[in-house]
């Protein structure tokens, strides 16, 4: 009896020895660790390694793409050597491995998408924006006659952040017309009808401008503003789309950290004075002026958490490699050495070396997909790191456009955040999200 248990933990301990020489094994990790759903874009050859000395039976839709060059949609393979799989056109299609052609091994649903090229940036931009209404940044008291000091705007409920998009049934989106209004408004006795938006939400509300006995006018008892303008950096410009994207991060009004609904605006040639350099505590910035005469590059249709996006008509002067370049999935980018392109002086777009130390694993956009840090002694020579007006600045991994610089680290000017390439093209309407990208697969 004794002979017969021992026997049995002899057999078991075999057991368990051989599953977790499997489970350790290159083989099984090389198929445990592969995807169920890859991304292609068409035309882009696509290597898949398994590294399993057998051999099986593959098959999909020859019609969206093919197997080892064959266009055959059963094709035998062998996959101890990388499985080529060549994207014909755009759609969806699973490929089906059998081992020994009976057995269901491995099925990969393969979406292909039509081949997108971009022209990466660096240019540092000026850009001007007009929002779509007349945004509130602050309130202010008004001396009445009865000695009170009351505030119009905040008796109307209005908040910081709230944009006034009509006024008495009109559109309005010029700050200088405000006075005039009130004016007649307060003359009359009558109370303004404002149509205002809060985050995605619209309401109506009346507002009676009160008389200030100090500045002898009719005042609304708001602060206002209906503009803003700054410098970036152009992240992209497709081509074939007549679009760009720049910037990474949604612009917001520089009081109320509200973002700003876009009305209007455009993007104009921008020259770099002088660098303030970055240091822990205190990120620098690019000095940069628009530039005198220079040319509109575009116009301002969106701002969005990944920057802003309009159109344009041609590529912008001083171009690091006008040629188009191909661009990666967020699943494809890895950590590991990249690059950066970016103004440090004047106009010229220079290459320069970082490293992408964290990669985030994002199925839908979301800011802050990767984390950055600048090794290049050239750039932190000059700049100390990531300063402000970089944000936009392309980053390049393997001969694609992969994302975009956006954030700083305040106590680490050397490092900071990127965000996918992937989600700026979404924005731009040039690139389909998964959800609308996938159909029914054939």
């Amino acid at each position: 009896m004794y002979q017969k248990h021992s026997r049995k933990r002899r057999i078991g301990l075999v057991v368990v020895l051989m599953l977790c020489f499997a489970v350790y094994s290159s083989p099984f990790q090389h198929f445990a660790s592969f995807p169920s759903h890859l991304r292609m874009f068409q035309g882009q050859e696509v290597s898949l390694h398994y590294a399993m000395p057998v051999h099986a039976q593959g098959s999909l839709n020859p019609e969206v793409a093919e197997i080892n060059g064959s266009n055959h949609a059963s094709v035998r393979v062998d996959l101890s050597r990388p499985l080529s799989i060549q994207p014909k056109r755009s759609g969806v299609t699973d490929l089906k491995l059998k081992l020994f052609g009976k057995i269901p091994f491995k099925t990969v649903r393969l979406q292909v998408i039509p081949d997108l090229k971009v022209v990466p940036g660096g240019q540092t931009i000026g850009v001007k924006v007009k929002a779509a209404g007349i945004m509130i940044v602050g309130h202010h008291l008004v001396q009445t006659k009865e000695k009170a000091k009351i505030s119009p705007g905040e008796e109307a409920k209005l908040r910081l952040g709230d944009l006034i998009v009509e006024i008495n049934g009109q559109p309005c989106n010029d700050i200088s017309k405000i006075a005039p209004i009130a004016e007649a408004a307060g003359r009359a006795g009558d109370a303004l009808q404002l149509l205002v938006q809060r985050g995605k939400e619209r309401f109506k509300t009346s507002l009676k401008p009160a008389y200030d006995e100090e500045d002898k006018a009719w005042r609304l008892g708001l602060y206002i503003r209906d503009s803003a303008a700054g410098v970036g950096t152009l992240t992209f410009y497709a081509p074939d789309q007549g679009v760009y994207g720049a910037l990474g991060h949604v612009i917001t009004d520089m009081d109320t950290q509200s973002p700003i609904v876009v009305g209007s605006g455009e993007i104009v040639q921008s020259n770099v004075n002088s660098i303030s350099k970055s240091q822990s505590g205190e990120p620098g910035e690019k000095r940069a002026s628009f530039l005198k005469g220079g040319r509109k590059l575009g116009n301002v249709e969106r701002n969005t958490a990944f920057g802003i996006f309009g159109q344009m008509n041609q590529l912008p002067e001083h171009a690091y490699n006008p040629d188009p370049m191909p661009v990666a999935f967020a699943e494809e980018v890895k950590e590991g050495p990249a690059q950066i392109l970016t103004v440090v002086e004047k106009q010229k777009v220079e290459r320069f070396d970082i490293e992408i130390v964290h990669v985030s694993k994002q199925s839908s956009p979301a800011t802050k997909g990767m984390v950055i840090k600048i090794i290049d002694p050239k750039l932190i020579e000059r700049t100390g790191g990531i300063v402000q007006g970089m944000s936009g600045s392309p980053i390049i991994q393997n001969g694609k456009l992969v994302g975009a610089v956006t954030h700083v680290f305040v106590n680490d000017p050397t490092s900071g955040y990127g965000c996918f390439i992937e989600w700026m093209l979404q924005d731009a309407g040039i690139m389909l999200n998964p959800e609308q990208a996938t159909s029914k697969a054939v």
